[in-house]
C-alpha cells in the first residue's frame, strides 16, 4: 500500500511548517527540537571521542582532531535539519527516519572529507579515526532514536499522545484511509467516525457515522477533534471548498488524501512550482538538489578510486583483445540515457568486428559464433563492462542505476512492456538492483525485460547511497559471474 503519510497536504494548522521532500509538514514544538538537536550533537562529539580512544587509547585529542570535531559536529547538525530529521515522524515507518538519519551522518563525512582534501589537512588526523567515528555516531543517532519512537509508539498505545480524527468521505479511498490509520497504531491516530451519507455509505459497517458537512463544525467541536482527513473523489472537489468552509474558524489540522491511487505511481509527492501547488505522479527524489549532488560526488569519488585500482588490468585486456582478433579494443555504441538522450558507451570488444542488417541489434545468445575466445571469457565475468567507469567520469552514467539498452531494444519494449521508458528518468548503470537479482543477460522474454524493468524501477522509487552501496557490495559476489550472460 501506498505510504498514506507521503501524500498528506497540511491545509489549515496552528504551528510553524516547512516544506521537506515535497511535503509541507508539522514541526516539532521547540523545546522538542531543541532536545533533538543537543542529543544529536552529543552522540556526534560523544561518538568522535570514543573513536579516538579506540584509535589511540587515550582521550588527549590534539588541535586537528579537536578542530574537524567541531566542525562535523556542526556540518551534522545542519545535515541532519537539511535531510528533515527534526521534522514529525508520526505515522512514518521506522525505515524512512533510519535512511534519513543514515543519508545525512554519511553526508556529514563525505564533506568532511572533501574539506580536509581541499584545505590540505587530511594528513592531520587519522583516516581511521574518522571512519570509526562516523560508523559510532550512525549507531549512536540510530540506537537513540529507535528506543524512543518504541517508546513514544508504547505511550501512544496506552492513550497518551493521541489524536482523534474524523474521516470526511464515505466511498472505498475513505474506508482505506480509516483502516490504515486504525492499523497503525503506534502512530497514535484514533478514528472517530466520519462524515459522510449514511444511506450509501460502505464504511458504516467498520466505523460510525457521525453526520454530515452540514454539521460538520459541531461535529468537530463536540467530539474534540484534532485533525479532520479529507478522503473525497477528485470529482467531489465542491464538497471539498465546503468542508474547508465549514471548519474555516475551528483551529483543526485538515488533511487532504487525494484521489491518486489508481494511477501506477513513482515517487509520489507534493511540491510548489511557480507558487502553484503540483502533485508528482512520476519522479525520483534521486534527481533533486542535494541527493543529485551527493550521487554526483558518489559516482566520482568511487569510480576514480576503481580506474586508478584497475589501471593495470585495464591494460592487459586490452592487449589480449588487440592480439586475439583484428579490430579496435574498445566497443562504442549508442543508448538511451538520462532523460532520454543518447550517449556512446563504452565496453570492451568481445564478438569479431561486424555489421548489424537494417540497424537491428541481436543479443548476444549462448554459443554465439560472432563471441571471441577472450570475448566470452569478459562477457562471463562481465570485465568487459569496465570502461564504462569513464563513462560515468563523464557524467553520462552512474556506478548504480538501470542498465542501459541499445536504442533499436527500447523502441521494442516500449509499446510491450509497461512503465518501461521511466527508467530514463536518472542516469544509467553499470550494475543495477535488477542485475544482483538475476535479471541480467539476454531478454528473450517479455517476462523477463518486465521483471528488469519492475527492479529498476523498484531502484528509482527507493534510491539512497545506503541502497547503492548495497548494491555495489553484491555485485562483487552476484554480479560480475553469470550464467546468464553469453
Amino acid at each position: 500500500m501506498i505510504r498514506l503519510y507521503k501524500l498528506l497536504i497540511i491545509t489549515n494548522i496552528k504551528g510553524k511548517t516547512h516544506v521537506k521532500n515535497g511535503l509541507k509538514l508539522k514541526e516539532h514544538s521547540a523545546s522538542i527540537t531543541l532536545g533533538l538537536r543537543l542529543t544529536d550533537g552529543i552522540c556526534f562529539i560523544l561518538a568522535g571521542f570514543l573513536s579516538f580512544w579506540l584509535r589511540f587509547s587515550n582521550f588527549d585529542m590534539n588541535g586537528p582532531h579537536t578542530y574537524a570535531l567541531i566542525l562535523g559536529t556542526t556540518l551534522g547538525l545542519i545535515s541532519l535539519s537539511s535531510f528533515g530529521a527534526y521534522r514529525a515522524w508520526r505515522g512514518a515507518t521506522v525505515f524512512s527516519e533510519i535512511r534519513c538519519v543514515f543519508n545525512a551522518s554519511v553526508t556529514t563525512f563525505i564533506i568532511l572529507v572533501i574539506c580536509g582534501f581541499l584545505t590540505h589537512s587530511s594528513d592531520l588526523f587519522s583516516r581511521i579515526w574518522i571512519l570509526s567515528w562516523l560508523i559510532l555516531t550512525v549507531f549512536l543517532l540510530l540506537a537513540y532514536r529507535i528506543s524512543l519512537r518504541k517508546t513514544i509508539g508504547q505511550l501512544r498505545a496506552k492513550g497518551y499522545n493521541i489524536r482523534k480524527v474524523i474521516i470526511i468521505g464515505d466511498g472505498e479511498l475513505a474506508l482505506r484511509v480509516a483502516r490504515t490509520l486504525t492499523n497503525t497504531k503506534n502512530s497514535g491516530f484514533i478514528v472517530q467516525g466520519f462524515i459522510g451519507e449514511s444511506s450509501t455509505s460502505i464504511i458504516k459497517s467498520e466505523f460510525q457515522y457521525l453526520g454530515n458537512i452540514k454539521n460538520l463544525e459541531e461535529i468537530v467541536r463536540d467530539n474534540k477533534v484534532d485533525q479532520a482527513w479529507v478522503a473525497l473523489p477528485m470529482e467531489e472537489a465542491e464538497k471539498m471548498k465546503k468542508v474547508q468552509a465549514s471548519l474555516s474558524n475551528s483551529s483543526v489540522t485538515i488533511r487532504l488524501v487525494p484521489d491518486i491511487f489508481g494511477f501506477q505511481l513513482l515517487n509520489h509527492s507534493l511540491t510548489e512550482v511557480a507558487g502553484l501547488p503540483v502533485i508528482n505522479l512520476s519522479t525520483s527524489h534521486m534527481i533533486e538538489g542535494k541527493n543529485r549532488l551527493l550521487k554526483s560526488i558518489e559516482d566520482k569519488v568511487i569510480s576514480s578510486i576503481i580506474l586508478v585500482l584497475i589501471s593495470p588490468l585495464l591494460i592487459a585486456i586490452a592487449i589480449a583483445i588487440k592480439l586475439t582478433s583484428p579490430g579496435p579494443v574498445l566497443f562504442k555504441q549508442y543508448r538511451t540515457g538520462n532523460n532520454g538522450a543518447d550517449f556512446k558507451v563504452y565496453k570492451f570488444r568481445s564478438m569479431v568486428v561486424h555489421k548489424e542488417k537494417d540497424g537491428t541489434v541481436t543479443q548476444a545468445k549462448k554459443q554465439d559464433t560472432r563471441v571471441t575466445k577472450v570475448g566470452a571469457f569478459l562477457r562471463r565475468t562481465s570485465l568487459d563492462e569496465l570502461p564504462q567507469f569513464v563513462n560515468v567520469l563523464q557524467g553520462r552514467m552512474s556506478i548504480v542505476g538501470p542498465r542501459p539498452h541499445a536504442l533499436a531494444h527500447n523502441q521494442y519494449y516500449k509499446g510491450l512492456v509497461e512503465s518501461y521508458m521511466r527508467r530514463h528518468m536518472v542516469k544509467p548503470g553499470i550494475t543495477g538492483w535488477a542485475q544482483i537479482n538475476g535479471f541480467r543477460g539476454e531478454t528473450d522474454t517479455i517476462d523477463k525485460m518486465q521483471g528488469r524493468v519492475e527492479h529498476d524501477l523498484y531502484y528509482i522509487e527507493n534510491w539512497s547511497i545506503w541502497l547503492d552501496l548495497k548494491i555495489i557490495f553484491l555485485t562483487v559476489f552476484k554480479g560480475f559471474i553469470n550464467r546468464n550472460a553469453f
